[in-house]
């Protein structure tokens, strides 16, 4: 089995429809993936409804968090989505997308740069607006050559000079609310350092002892060096160990498949979910 567990969609800040997810999923001969967008599960309905047979989806999402001034993001699978004080907490963050984005585009034409808040709303179009949003637009500017150039100290990486900050989750909270919704929680790319200042291992263990799932150590953030290491961390605290593309269609550099979930953890993650199933596919028939 390939199984690919962190990928996002139009409905966040990926390039591909959830359509055109699923199906693109199917074409890089996948038998499940997950989508997860940026604290949001609007995409789901339209992926389900496309989904080609034999391929399963796993519903998710990627919930915006921070501990001690450092972001996290926390992988969130088969979960309640009507789970009403997670959902509230997602409406909150999502709410906040907007403005956030809107200080950013005002901090980069401060700077210099003509960026214009039509341009990065064009972008986004129906999604979460975010900050590759505003890192595609430096891209079509000539600003950076890459959308990963933006994220960098002199631009939208955290701590940056064009940065602004979000309303966050406390993961602790996240990870109890998620439980609540029958979810299972996996924290994204932990040790992606070229993204800004990375949580430290004694709060990964504090997290872990909180009721933290997983890591993801197979990511294209992460060199070998890097992913041995997270691997013996997992193994240490009692972890699964999952790996995926984090895929966002042509905002990034990686595929669908890239990198995926050994078969067995994969079982565990479903065997510990209680709040929704994997939805196999039916070929856009109704299930």
């Amino acid at each position: 089995m390939r199984i690919d567990l962190h990928t996002h969609s139009t409905a966040s800040d990926g390039t591909d429809t959830p359509s055109e997810l699923v199906l693109g999923a199917a074409a890089a001969g996948l038998d499940v993936v997950a989508l997860t967008d940026h604290d949001t599960t609007r995409g789901h309905a339209e992926a389900i409804a496309a989904l080609p047979e034999g391929v399963t989806l796993v519903t998710g999402a990627e919930l915006s968090c921070r501990i001690d001034g450092v972001s996290l993001h926390l992988l969130a699978y088969l979960f309640d989505a009507d789970e009403p004080e997670l959902l509230r907490e997602r409406e909150l963050v999502r709410d906040d997308r907007v403005p956030r984005a809107q200080a950013m585009v005002a901090k980069l034409q401060e700077l210099g740069v003509p960026i214009e808040w039509a341009q990065v709303a064009r972008i986004a179009g129906e999604g979460s607006v975010g900050r590759p949003h505003i890192a595609t637009a430096l891209v079509e500017l000539g600003v950076v050559p890459t959308v990963s150039d933006a994220f960098t100290p002199q631009w939208i990486a955290d701590g940056g000079r064009a940065h602004i900050t979000k309303h966050e989750l406390d993961p602790f909270t996240a990870i109890r609310l998620v439980k609540a919704a029958g979810g299972v929680t996996v924290f994204a790319h932990p040790l992606a350092v070229k993204r800004g200042k990375t949580v430290p291992e004694a709060a990964i263990a504090d997290l872990a002892a909180y009721g933290l799932d997983g890591i993801e150590v197979d990511h294209m953030d992460h060199d070998e060096a890097t992913r041995a290491h997270l691997r013996g961390l997992a193994a240490d605290l009692g972890l699964l160990a999952t790996g995926s593309s984090d895929y966002h269609g042509s905002r990034k550099t990686c595929r669908l498949g890239d990198y995926t979930t050994d078969p067995e953890i994969y079982g565990e993650i479903t065997r510990r979910a209680t709040g929704a199933f994997p939805v196999p596919g039916t070929g856009g028939r109704p299930a």
